[in-house]
């Protein structure tokens, strides 16, 4: 089955499935982030923790071919770590990435105070959901099955979409819940665009990612609002959950430019 990345050597091969709306060449900033989710999930004692937040700092444009990505534990500890990972291509870190996991552990609670927030209800009909006119037939778009409950990529304003990824992300493998997340989570701003995707772009250069839980079973949804300004910033702001109701929430920083 075709993925969004393929082992090369000791790094990965980016295809098709990670381009992005931006640029042809360059891949939504959704799989690399899960990419380095995935770091994360494979480094020790991460059957102990959970990852509560992620920042992703995209200080480049990732182009689509061979990506190395390696994390480590920069604060260890008993009950709270810190982690961080890096995307490098050619040898230059193109995306950082800064994590607090806390480690798991029963607590007696009121059931009031950990009862899940509830969220939009999953369509039983996918619907419609045309991408932005991009002209390429590959991509992102193509790669996640996407559900709208509310607006739609090419309606200005506020939306809610349901993401399930078609492909794994790395051959082979089984996307793991943070995996799931993390691809879905860089979509608010696409999804709830507040100008002209013809007439602007509104790129984010960070998302940050809060987790209470993660996500049980494969869609992941994302109820988002863009919110620009005169001087060309924005924020994208997104709730973030699965059927049972809330899992967090993602905030991304955009450039809003006239194209």
């Amino acid at each position: 089955m075709p993925a969004f990345y393929e082992h090369d050597g000791k790094g990965f091969l980016a295809t098709g499935l990670t381009r992005g709306p931006w640029d042809p060449g360059a891949q939504h900033a959704g799989p690399p982030a899960a990419l380095l989710g995935r770091e994360f999930d494979r480094l020790p004692e991460a059957e102990d923790f959970q990852v509560c937040r992620i920042t992703f700092e995209i200080l480049r444009p990732i182009p689509i071919g061979p990506v190395e990505v390696e994390a480590r534990i920069v604060r260890p500890g008993r009950r709270v770590q810190m982690l961080e990972a890096e995307l490098r291509v050619d040898g230059e870190v193109l995306v950082m990435a800064r994590a607090w996991r806390l480690r798991t552990a029963p607590v007696e609670l009121p059931a009031e105070a950990v009862a899940i927030p509830p969220g939009p209800a999953l369509p039983s009909d996918p619907g419609p959901a045309a991408f932005f006119a991009t002209g390429e037939s590959e991509g992102y778009h193509t790669a996640m099955e996407v559900r709208f409950a509310a607006g739609a990529f090419v309606e200005i304003g506020p939306a809610t979409a349901w993401l399930r990824m078609r492909h794994p992300l790395v051959a082979g493998e089984e996307p793991t819940p943070l995996q799931r997340t993390l691809i879905a989570a860089d979509v608010g701003n696409g999804i709830s665009a507040a100008v002209d995707f013809s007439r602007f772009v509104f790129v984010n250069v960070d998302l940050t990612v809060q987790l209470e839980r993660l996500p049980q079973g494969e869609w992941v949804c994302v109820d988002a609002v863009t919110l620009p300004r005169e001087r060309g910033n924005a924020t994208a702001e997104s709730v973030l959950g699965d059927e049972q109701g809330r899992l967090g929430r993602a905030l991304q920083t955009l450039l809003v430019a006239a194209r």
